[in-house]
């Protein structure tokens, strides 16, 4: 498969994603002390919503469009809807912004943050959007590998996994990911995004996360449809390592909004591992 991510901004995983990674920033800003993100498959950090593939596809249309027009939809969307509406200078949506627009807006003074991108077309776009970037970096490079060699071993960091799958690899390379950044740093977080597709492949991602033991693990479930047809994105999953409690509730939230209000006969769920 090849990906590009232009055909996908703003779609109803993104709103999933964005909305639990500002949430969790915003959790983590009120504990003192500097924090490390690291994001292993950055993208390009900014999306044209009126360019051909976002047209193409619809999904945004299907997504931010629909949240930024919705009434009644949880408090836990407004950092996201505040963002869009910003980098929009307040009209309709027409660009929508990646993790690493998003998580460099939320650093405070003392935070860093590295963002991984290994295609060299995606990365140059994310260098160029990148600089100027207070504390930021960009790195031509294997997110996973990236996470593993530069979490910092000691202090608060968190590790943001969200690759596109196109690698058969992916899975396993994310749970060996995260049982090296935790032996690195036992203070390290991560937030990782998977498709739904067809529940015996995502069971057992989960127990090969589990068996590595990372640590505590909270995972939330957003399925769009039944899960029927394994080949198609039937939803859209996070798994949160070691994050803040209040973060359930978060998520119960997002979730829920999504598959109640954008599915097609969807729904969600929110558990601990």
């Amino acid at each position: 498969m090849n990906y590009r991510h232009a055909f996908h901004a703003g779609n109803f995983a993104d709103l999933v994603k964005h909305a639990a990674l500002l949430q969790l920033l915003a959790c983590l800003a009120r504990e003192t002390g500097p924090l490390t993100v690291i994001d292993t498959h950055a993208g390009r950090g900014l999306y044209d919503l009126t360019g051909p593939e976002a047209m193409k596809s619809g999904e945004a249309q299907a997504g931010i469009v629909r949240l930024m027009g919705a009434e009644g939809a949880p408090q836990a969307f407004a950092p996201l809807t505040a963002a869009v509406r910003k980098l929009n200078g307040g009209g309709p949506p027409r660009r929508y912004p990646g993790s690493p627009w998003l998580i460099a807006e939320a650093l405070r003074p003392g935070d860093s943050y590295l963002a991984c991108e290994l295609r060299p077309d995606e990365y140059a776009a994310l260098r160029d959007r990148m600089q100027g970037k207070r504390a930021v970096r960009t790195l031509l490079a294997d997110g996973y590998d990236a996470a593993a060699a530069q979490t910092p071993a000691s202090g608060r960091a968190l590790i943001l996994i969200d690759p596109p799958f196109e690698r058969a690899d992916d899975y396993a390379r994310i749970v060996e990911t995260l049982a090296e950044v935790r032996r690195r740093n036992r203070l390290a977080m991560a937030l990782v995004w998977l498709p739904l597709k067809d529940l015996e492949t995502f069971d057992g991602f989960l127990r090969d996360l589990e068996d590595a033991e990372p640590g505590p693990l909270v995972v939330a479930e957003t399925r769009m449809r039944p899960l029927t047809d394994p080949l198609k994105m039937n939803g859209c999953a996070l798994v949160l390592l070691d994050g803040p409690a209040e973060m359930g509730g978060v998520l119960e939230a997002v979730c829920g909004w999504t598959a109640e209000a954008l599915g097609q006969g969807g729904a969600s769920r929110v558990y601990r591992l």
